[in-house]
């Protein structure tokens, strides 16, 4: 059963517009998940909204948002006076401008979506969209309403269809500066560098996400699976990992561990050598 639609409304280039429905691109339905019961009783927990002081609960027609201004002073905002700053969705997609994909930076990108045509109608605007967007190599980026809420949107061609990116808005990105600027410098020698270059070289690909395997569920499902047929548990024996002494022996242990050579080094005091032996020479 397809998902149901996230938004429905049109996309517009100029005056070129289309009906579409956003989906979407991902999803972690199939990841196993947990509810939390009562050990005694074996029935779900229910949770309650309490009032944290008196410890009573509260009926829904009585919580409003509050937003914390101090440590027990909160803005008091109702339900109306939010619905008045909402913005209106036009239910369009409107695109501003294009812009080259390579300058988007990652830490940018939250959400992807499926863009498709929504009915039988307006498929031909949609390919001259698509086809546009894809013969320029750039990205289409606009702005869509959700929850109340505008989005910056990047709009790709994605094989017969376009995907659609959500961005975060600059306030929403950390400073690297913060978190990189405690990082010593440290000076890397050569022979360290072609160990590890070595090490890359052997474990090189490509990217197949077919070959990637979520340990963790599988293990999960096996627990399970196990737990259903009542057969016994063994808790698995966990490995604590080596303290690195020397790099330069982690590095050729590395090396070692895939069956492969460490690339030859120069013994430090090799120029020294060459120099009296040519000397001597002379």
């Amino acid at each position: 059963m397809a998902p149901r639609a996230n938004w429905k409304g049109f996309l517009r280039l100029s005056l070129v517009t289309c009906p579409i429905a956003l989906f979407p691109a991902t999803s972690e339905s199939e990841k196993i998940s947990f509810n939390q019961i009562n050990k005694k009783t074996g029935h779900r927990i229910r949770y309650l909204k309490v009032d944290a002081e008196t410890g009573e609960e509260v009926a829904s027609e009585d919580i409003i948002k509050g937003y914390k201004v101090d440590t027990d002073q909160y803005l008091e905002v109702t339900k109306d006076e939010l619905e008045n700053i909402a913005l209106e969705s036009t239910r369009t997609i409107e695109i501003d401008e294009f812009v080259p994909r390579s300058e988007i930076d990652d830490l940018y990108l939250v959400r992807p979506y499926y863009i498709v045509p929504d009915g039988k109608v307006g498929h031909d605007a949609y390919a001259v969209i698509r086809e546009t967007i894809r013969s320029l190599d750039k990205v289409a980026i606009a702005r869509v309403v959700l929850t109340s809420r505008e989005h910056i949107i990047a709009l790709e061609a994605r094989d017969k269809g376009l995907m659609g990116m959500l961005l975060r808005y600059p306030y929403e990105v950390r400073d690297a500066s913060e978190y990189f600027d405690d990082i010593q410098d440290v000076k890397i020698t050569k022979d360290m560098l072609d160990l590890a270059k070595h090490i890359v070289e052997q474990k090189s690909g490509h990217f197949e996400p077919a070959k990637f395997e979520d340990h963790y569920e599988r293990a999960l499902t096996e627990l399970l699976n196990k737990k259903q047929k009542g057969l016994p548990i063994v808790a698995a024996k966990k490995t604590a990992p080596d303290n690195v002494v020397n790099l330069m022996d982690a590095l050729r242990a590395s090396l070692k561990s895939s069956g492969k050579a460490a690339p030859a080094t120069k013994p430090a005091n090799a120029p020294a050598k060459k120099a009296a032996k040519k000397r001597k020479a002379g």
